[in-house]
């Protein structure tokens, strides 16, 4: 019996209206635009007007990809939202989004993997779909990261943005497509790095965590890229060599989008052509569990990149340490 694989059939997004240029960070924080697009290659990022919530974007996301499948709520078996920043504690956000695109028989939960969030979850529900239990998977990443940003700390307000993408899984119709394999890893050092410092049961909100700003992103700039210049591009690298192939059998390689110095040097540990790069950090900076469903409605909906056969290669890394690859056969 062959093996049954989950292939991504639709995609969709949200993006806030509101931008925030560098130019307008200079007003903020003693930063430059040309300071921030050389050690970024940021531009902008965008803001969601507050009050809305993560559900807000997550809920607009999903709706496009059900509506370019030509797939009803009703027939979504299971949501994954991965986030740094749920509406709330409890419930998941996946319950929001359920409730809000009217999916009467759908389950799911929220996914927490930092910047690796999407890929976890796109894995995860990848195996429901290869287990035969489900039919349809909507896996989402979306965060809201200006709702934990420091805007006076210079180091990190002008790495994030805010946004939501997703996409809807389905068996293939044929087999040796889809999402083929994946590499996944975890790693605790990262606490040390890259962490919210308050506001979980260890040390749980009071007037003296708010007053110190320690329910903000706390980063540790130069480890966190050390380890994930090293890391994002081992892992990707290490499931071309597992499926005998090279930067010449790719046609596109999907990186998460924290840094345009870590995508280029994936690139070139991967010996890929530039042109073979989604990049977009540009326009909407590192929105963390969103990067990645971004680019790939970049690749599908806006640019029509893809074809049947084309080899692709997902890599993400974050929070945790959490880093990921994934190898589809799209179709």
């Amino acid at each position: 019996m062959e093996k049954r694989y989950a292939k991504i059939s639709s995609a969709g997004r949200f993006l806030p209206e509101r931008r925030l240029t560098n130019f307008d960070m200079e007003k903020m924080v003693d930063t430059n635009n040309q300071w921030i697009l050389e050690r970024t290659g940021i531009r902008e990022r965008r803001i969601l007007d507050k009050g809305l919530g993560n559900s807000y974007m997550a809920i607009r996301a999903a709706r496009e990809a059900l509506e370019r499948a030509n797939v009803d709520a009703s027939e979504v078996d299971a949501i994954i939202v991965g986030t740094v920043t749920p509406d709330m504690f409890f419930p998941a956000t996946a319950c929001l989004v359920q409730k809000g695109i009217g999916a009467s028989r759908a389950w799911g939960f929220d996914l927490s993997a930092g910047c690796a969030g999407f890929v976890f979850s796109l894995t995860t529900g990848a195996q429901f779909i290869e287990s035969g239990r489900y039919d349809r998977v909507l896996v989402i990443g979306s965060d809201v990261m200006s709702s934990i940003i420091d805007y006076e700390d210079r180091n990190t307000c002008v790495l994030f943005g805010d946004a939501a993408g997703a996409v809807l899984l389905e068996p293939c119709e044929e087999p040796g497509y889809g999402i083929i394999d994946y590499i996944q890893r975890i790693d605790g050092v990262g606490e040390d790095y890259l962490h919210m410092k308050a506001g979980g049961s260890r040390k749980p909100a009071s007037v003296e965590t708010v007053k110190n700003k320690e329910h903000y992103v706390y980063q540790e700039g130069r480890q966190v890229f050390k380890y994930a210049v090293s890391e994002m591009a081992d892992v990707a690298v290490e499931i071309m060599k597992k499926h005998n192939l090279t930067g010449d059998d790719l046609a596109l390689f999907i990186p998460h989008q924290a840094n345009i110095r870590i995508i280029e040097a994936c690139a070139r540990r991967m010996k890929l052509d530039p042109s073979k790069v989604i990049i977009n950090i540009d326009k909407y900076a590192n929105t963390t569990a969103a990067t990645i469903p971004l680019c790939i409605y970049e690749a599908m909906v806006e640019k029509n990149q893809l074809k049947k056969g084309d080899n692709v290669v997902i890599s993400a890394f974050g929070a945790g340490f959490c880093w990921g690859s994934v190898l589809i056969k799209w179709i």
